[in-house]
């Protein structure tokens, strides 16, 4: 058996590029494992917008709670922000910084994403590879 030595430019396919539409964003429920071995949920928002992908934390900075205000509803009533279900919050999609809401001038943690070979990556982090790293069926 070959030991496998995570290395900080791992890249983790989560997903086809083709999988989200544009202009659409899809939660990803991924499990992650600190440097000191401990795992830990790891929700992200994955946003396709064109040929551009973004990807934060689902996780809003005014309380803590996942954006979503329905299973995979995370953009706005123009879809054009990421919006808090919570309290209403509103975020640029390119950015993360919110731009109205109890968190306004804070923003939301960007998550290190790549397109390779037409699969959208995660990197800069060490995922706990499993069956999990599907999109929630909405």
């Amino acid at each position: 058996m070959i030991e496998e030595q995570t290395q900080p430019n791992t890249a983790y396919a989560i997903c086809g590029f083709n999988d989200i539409p544009s202009r659409r964003a899809v939660g990803f429920h991924l499990m992650i494992q600190d440097e000191d071995g401990s795992q830990r949920p790891w929700p992200i928002i994955v946003v396709r917008w064109g040929k551009q992908v973004f990807g934060y934390l689902n996780r809003c900075p005014h309380n803590g709670v996942n954006l979503d205000w329905e299973r995979n509803q995370f953009l706005d009533p123009n879809g054009l922000r990421l919006m808090c279900g919570k309290h209403g919050s509103s975020f640029e999609i390119g950015t993360g910084r919110c731009v109205d809401g109890p968190c306004k001038g804070s923003g939301l943690t960007p998550i290190a994403l790549a397109v390779l070979d037409g699969d959208i990556c995660v990197t800069g982090v060490t995922l706990v590879e499993d069956d999990q790293n599907s999109p929630e069926e909405g």
